[in-house]
């Protein structure tokens, strides 16, 4: 009567989580940081633009993205951060960070679309040269930079999802653990011949008792 043995899980199973292991790592790193440079970087644009009048004359105004809303640059910071942290915690904690890289850049596209037509900041300076608080911009316009920073978020958003799907095959900042993930085990001292004085001083000099009391 014969026997039927299982048969060993292929070689190229494992090959292929490695390669998308390694892929999606360099696209999340990619799409991490380059989506918190962009957002960055569009904030301090002009956002918006228009005229106020003042002592009878028309006065330009702008607003730069950080005047509109501080929220896409803040989130971007928080983005990055999550980014680099993803790779100092492992398990639930990666998941959780994970999460945290993902809604950082969910909140940026949100954030940045609605800024995007916000008047507010412009009906501030507007008030200010003014000295009249009730005082608005007579004409509004936008520019594209409002959807660049949003570009930047979906881009953070990107990876955030990466992590959270392929998070488990990155590798984590850890000196305790080998490449395969694996705790190195500690080194064992030798054992004490009381019947060997050199034994007895090794033991001293490590701080030990040859005794064993």
């Amino acid at each position: 009567m014969g026997y039927v043995t299982a048969a060993p899980h292929p070689p190229s199973q494992a090959a292929g989580s490695a390669r998308a292991g390694r892929r999606s790592l360099a696209v999340a790193l990619l799409c991490g940081a380059l989506g918190a440079a962009v957002a960055l970087l569009a904030t301090r644009q002009r956002w918006a633009e228009g005229t106020a009048t003042v002592a009878g004359g028309a006065f330009p105004l702008t607003a730069k993205g950080s005047d509109v809303t501080g929220v896409p640059a803040a989130l971007a910071v928080v983005g990055l951060a999550a980014l680099v942290a993803v790779f100092a915690v492992r398990r639930a904690g990666r998941l959780v960070v994970a999460a945290l890289l993902a809604l950082s850049g969910a909140g940026i596209v949100a954030a940045a679309l609605f800024g995007a037509s916000d008047g507010s900041a412009l009906d501030e300076q507007a008030a200010q040269a003014s000295g009249d608080t009730s005082a608005s911009v007579d004409t509004l316009s936008h520019t594209a930079w409002p959807y660049v920073a949003a570009v930047g978020g979906v881009l953070l958003l990107l990876a955030g999802l990466l992590a959270l799907r392929y998070g488990r095959l990155w590798p984590a900042m850890s000196g305790r653990y080998e490449r395969g993930g694996t705790p190195q085990p500690r080194r064992k001292a030798p054992a004490v011949d009381p019947d060997r004085p050199e034994d007895l001083w090794k033991a001293l000099d490590r701080g030990e008792d040859p005794t064993g009391a």
